[in-house]
């Protein structure tokens, strides 16, 4: 049996090491050793690899991909397809929930920025009559499911919540301003706590599961969404400054993110016609946030 490297089993697979080392942390990856301690593996690490693959670009979380993969090594298609069939339905379920939750969210957003123009320019204080103090009419919670926190709030100070809490901004009323209702948009796991969830990302492993093609394509996807952005530091990450109009997709991105390189954090904040990206990442995951990012203005 053909033994290889970990270098040569990356090129091979075009998994990266940093995430082979972290399947082998996670139990979906074994290797053995050399006398002087070199990892080598086999040719079927290569398949192995391509099914991990397959199952994460389903949106498979680590865990249910370890519970899949001792099906498959069992050798028996029919049971792969018989575990598979219920985790493939579940994932779709969510994600046709994300996706109208998110375009309702777009939708509100269109029609608060549509009002805004419609509103005279007065010098005085803002009013019930401005539209935008009174009272939502049939204002509805928008909680969007993903694979980690992302929070959004509407205009206005920030809410001194910690990373990956729950921010909330004011729902459309009716003819598209903003109420007094708020509308959550939180993207976060319903599986665990939200003590547990707000600082999973500092002890994430600084690892990414994509890799050739996939890691290739999630990069281009970023730069093109955060083109133009002001970027400033904060603490442990940095903050890209966008048109508002993005935010649909900053949010779908930042919750696949989360499926790969669950190390990172985000949180959105809506500010009038300005969306502000907050990114974190561990000591360690600073040099990938900057390659993935970009430097601070």
């Amino acid at each position: 049996m053909t033994s290889m490297r970990i270098s040569q089993l990356a090129e091979r697979s075009g998994v990266p090491a940093t995430t082979l080392r972290f399947y082998e942390s996670a139990g979906l990856l074994s290797a053995d050793r050399t006398p002087a301690g070199y990892r080598m593996y086999g040719e079927d690490a290569v398949d192995r690899l391509a099914f991990i693959g397959a199952a994460k670009h389903l949106g498979l979380a680590l865990e249910e991909i370890g519970e899949l993969v001792g099906v498959w090594e069992a050798g028996a298609c029919r049971d792969v397809k018989a575990d598979l069939r219920p985790r493939i339905s579940a994932r779709l379920a969510e994600a046709e929930a994300r996706a109208a939750e998110l375009a309702a969210f777009t939708a509100s957003l269109r029609g608060a920025l549509a009002h805004l123009d419609a509103l005279p320019d007065r010098a005085g204080r803002c009013d019930p009559e401005c539209g935008f103090l009174a009272p939502a009419a049939g204002a509805r919670s928008v909680s969007a499911r993903a694979a980690g926190p992302v929070s959004a709030s509407a205009a206005g100070p920030d809410t001194g919540h910690g990373p990956g809490s729950s921010a909330s901004a004011p729902a459309p009323a009716s003819g598209g301003a903003h109420g007094g209702q708020p509308v959550d948009v939180v993207l976060s796991p319903g599986r665990q706590a939200a003590g547990e969830e707000a600082e999973r990302w500092r002890s994430a492993p600084v690892a990414c599961s994509l890799g050739g093609d996939g890691l290739h394509e999630r990069t281009a996807r970023w730069r093109e969404a955060v083109a133009g952005a002001t970027r400033a530091a904060v603490p442990e990450g940095l903050r890209l400054t966008l048109p508002v109009d993005r935010v649909t997709r900053v949010a779908e991105l930042a919750a696949a993110e989360q499926e790969c390189c669950p190390f990172f954090d985000f949180r959105l904040h809506l500010d009038g016609p300005h969306l502000h990206l907050e990114v974190r990442a561990p000591a360690d995951g600073g040099a990938l946030l900057t390659d993935l990012f970009g430097p601070t203005d």
